[in-house]
């Protein structure tokens, strides 16, 4: 994985990054695993603190997590039924060959080390096997959210990751796409405590996080689409990309 620092951030936020991260629409998780029937052994890899695993167990899939957060991975465990996250990363799977039909990735795939992680997923799939990275992106075209994001500094979005992922590799064929809207909703706090689970704000310091909680509590005081609001529904575009491997 990339940036260890901030990638290894979220263990001190575990259960809050549990309890107010968006969950993933289950139509969005059919479509990634492109018509596989339950049960499929699926490895949901940066695995965090179980959230793509619970909607793949909802759908009846059979499920190996592995994650490299020790933080995380105790969320994982008080929270995800089954057995605990495995300890490993895209770069290093404890898994054996041809082990999984699919692999998934929820909101972690920016991690990677890509150059080493597409080979070793690619040996953890059985021939044929679909290898999938979903997302749950705030839809940045609605003004409000568009500015909490500004002040959030969160740069993760649909243009950024179409540009920024273009396929897997040697290994497998060419990607296809897929996105699906939803919608959270959250007291003004809790859109707070969620942006508390963001990696900028775990690594940043004391001024940083201060100056990112007043404009937040401004915005929604201020703006005429929040103002007054006990609630907000916080939209999301939720994008997935999937692809084989190429038979050996």
């Amino acid at each position: 994985m990339t940036e260890p620092t901030e990638a290894l951030s979220f263990g001190v936020a575990a259960a809050d990054y549990d309890r107010y991260r968006p969950r993933y629409p289950e139509a969005a998780l059919r479509w990634a695993l492109a018509g596989l029937r339950a049960p499929a052994r699926v490895v949901d890899l940066g695995a965090g603190t179980g959230i793509l695993t619970r909607g793949l167990l909802a759908l009846g899939h059979e499920v190996t997590a592995v994650e490299p957060d020790p933080g995380m991975r105790d969320q994982f465990a008080a929270g995800t039924p089954g057995p605990p996250a495995l300890a490993g990363s895209a770069e290093s799977v404890p898994l054996p060959a041809g082990y999984a039909d699919a692999v998934l990735v929820g909101q972690a795939y920016h991690w990677f080390d890509r150059e080493r992680a597409h080979p070793e997923i690619a040996r953890v799939l059985r021939p044929g096997g679909i290898f999938g990275a979903i997302w749950n992106l705030r839809d940045d075209r609605i003004g409000w959210v568009d500015e909490l994001s500004r002040i959030a500094e969160i740069g993760d979005t649909v243009d950024h990751l179409r540009g920024f992922v273009t396929g897997f590799g040697a290994s497998f064929t060419e990607p296809e796409w897929g996105e699906f809207a939803h919608v959270t909703v959250l007291n003004p706090d809790e859109v707070i405590a969620m942006v508390r689970t963001r990696s900028h704000y775990l690594v940043a310091g004391r001024q940083e996080r201060a100056r990112v909680e007043r404009e937040l509590r401004d915005l929604f005081a201020t703006h005429p689409d929040l103002a007054g609001r006990g609630t907000v529904e916080l939209p999301y575009r939720t994008l997935a990309i999937r692809a084989q491997v190429l038979r050996s």
